[in-house]
Parts: C-alpha cells; sequence; structure tokens
C-alpha cells in the first residue's frame, strides 16, 4: 500500500496553512496528498412542516459542508502545485476517532495549531492535543501566522546550512534513551531539504555541584563525556547522510527553552514522544509540551517504544 501525507482539515486558517505545509512535504517525499476531515454523524432532526420544502437532515448539511472544505483546499494545492496527486476523504466520526484511523496508513499524519501572539505561543487544541498523544504515526503541527504578526526573523548565516543556505533542521535529541525513529527522521528530513541539521540535547548537572560553579576539573570532564555520548549516537546516522552537515551542541538544563528559540529560525523542529500504552491521559512529556506551545515553526512528534 502506498503510504500518503496526510492532513485533516476543519477549515481554520492554521488548517489551510497545514494542507500548504503537507503539499510541499509530499512533493519532497515523491508521495500522493491525502485531504481527509471529519463530520459528526447525527440523527436527523427535521424542522415541523412549514410548507416551504422539505427539511434538509443536519447530518446532511454537514456532510456537504465538509465536501466544499475538501473542494477548496484541492484547489489551492492544485493551484500551488499542479500535477502533485491528490486524494480527499470526508469521514463520518467524531474528529478525534476519524484523524486516528485516517493515519493509520500514513507516513505522516499533519495538523494546525492555532495561534495565539509571538509572546503567548499557539493554543494546542484538545483535538490535536487528543491525536499527538494516541498516534503511532509522525504527527506534524503547524502554525499559522496571526493578522498582524511578524514573520520569523530573517535567518542569518550562522543558522543556516553552508552549502544549501536553507533554514536548519532542528533535532530535540534524548541521550539517555535516543531513539532511531526520532534521529532518523531529523536526518531524512535535514537531507531531503538540503539543510544543516541542528541538534539540541539537554543535560542536569550532577550532585557535586558547588556554590553555583563546578570544579574545574569535573566541569571539563563532564563536557568531553557528553560531547562524547553525541558523537558515539551520532556517527551511524552520519555514515548513513553523509551529505548533511551536522551542529550537535550540549546545553546545561531542560532542552525547551533552547528549541523553542531554535524553532524561529528553523524549517521544522522535530522531537520524540514515548508511547505509553496503559496509562490513561495524554503523555506528551514537558519537552514537547513547551515546544508545541511556544515554537513557531512547524514541529514534527515522533512516536517511538
Amino acid at each position: 500500500m502506498t503510504r500518503t501525507i496526510t492532513v485533516g482539515l476543519d477549515g481554520s486558517p492554521a488548517s489551510l496553512a497545514a494542507v500548504d505545509w503537507a503539499a510541499h512535504e509530499a512533493q519532497l517525499r515523491d508521495l500522493p496528498l491525502r485531504l481527509v476531515t471529519a463530520w459528526e454523524w447525527q440523527a436527523p432532526a427535521f424542522a415541523p412542516a412549514t410548507g416551504l420544502g422539505v427539511p434538509v437532515p443536519p447530518s446532511d448539511l454537514q456532510r456537504a459542508s465538509a465536501q466544499h472544505l475538501l473542494a477548496q483546499a484541492r484547489a489551492r494545492v492544485d493551484e500551488a502545485l499542479p500535477g502533485l496527486r491528490i486524494d480527499t476523504d470526508e469521514i463520518p466520526g467524531l474528529p478525534v476517532q476519524a484523524l486516528l484511523k485516517a493515519a493509520e496508513d500514513a507516513a505522516l499524519l499533519v495538523l494546525g495549531s492555532r495561534g495565539l501572539s509571538k509572546t503567548a505561543g499557539y493554543l494546542l487544541g484538545s483535538v490535536s492535543q487528543a491525536v499527538l498523544a494516541s498516534c503511532e504515526r509522525p504527527v506534524v503541527l503547524v502554525r499559522a501566522a496571526e493578522h498582524g504578526e511578524e514573520e520569523a526573523p530573517e535567518t542569518s548565516a550562522r543558522e543556516v546550512s553552508a552549502v544549501s543556505g536553507h533554514r536548519d533542521v532542528v533535532l530535540g535529541l534524548d541521550l539517555d534513551k535516543p531513539s532511531d525513529a526520532v534521529i532518523d527522521f531529523a536526518f531524512d528530513a535535514a537531507s531531503r531539504r538540503a539543510a544543516r541539521l541542528r541538534i539540541i540535547h539537554g543535560w542536569t548537572l550532577p550532585p557535586y555541584y558547588y556554590g553555583g560553579a563546578l570544579m574545574p576539573d569535573l566541569n571539563d570532564g563532564l563536557v568531553k563525556q557528553v560531547r562524547s555520548e553525541l558523537s558515539d549516537v551520532l556517527r551511524p546516522w552520519q555514515d548513513r547522510y553523509p551529505a548533511v552537515e551536522v551542529h550537535a551542541q550540549a546545553t546545561i538544563g531542560g532542552a525547551g527553552r533552547h528549541l523553542v528559540d531554535a524553532s524561529y529560525d528553523a524549517a521544522l523542529v522535530v522531537v520524540g514522544r514515548r508511547t505509553r500504552r496503559a496509562a490513561v491521559g495524554a503523555h506528551i512529556g514537558p519537552v514537547t509540551q513547551a515546544l508545541l506551545h511556544h515554537a513557531v515553526a512547524p514541529v514534527a512528534v515522533i512516536s517511538h517504544d
């Protein structure tokens, strides 16, 4: 079965931004684009007879609205990227279950996130969060620029690939339990974009922290150890993707703030989410949660065991 780049539509500006991003991703990967929208079926509720014609069941109105939304999105993509294969599907049912079902055959599920402001970040809606917490396929959340909001700052020479000049792909890497799926996704994304891969790892100070500073010899040893671990983890992937320029950095403390800062000049930020099947509720993780609420660039969340 051919995988697709699947994008969920609800008619919001954010979902249209998701369509635009997904269409370009489909072109990059040479995959079909699948546009889906969910409509909740309800039992027909007919109005009293008034002699003004036959009343229409609400479910029929909802389906017609879904079809119109898909047609508009398809026309939008056809105009921007003529020749791209596009499939459309309106799915009866609740949005979360419909999107999770649609994601089963997808290489990637793309959703929109509503913007609030540059300082407040964006609101991760209840549907997006529920899908993200349960989806086993990679999920990308795309923010739409709000009216009057400034664009992300111009990318400086320090923050672009020396070869292509494209914006970085940024990877938040957990050295305690590095995931092959997350790392491979980030390297592949950077390779397809001819972009630099910027890797950020946050690490915690050990107990021998005295009065705000480590003893110099311990400090040097810890830095060397973390750098060595980064090199060991990344080496197989650098061998697999030799054309990808890699810049790795280890930061003391949580990586969330550094990933948010990096998102202002990134093409894509990639993070992992550990799969928790038995626990109840959304388990996205504090770093990923902070990133989803404040990042500017699209955020790819890769589920892994």
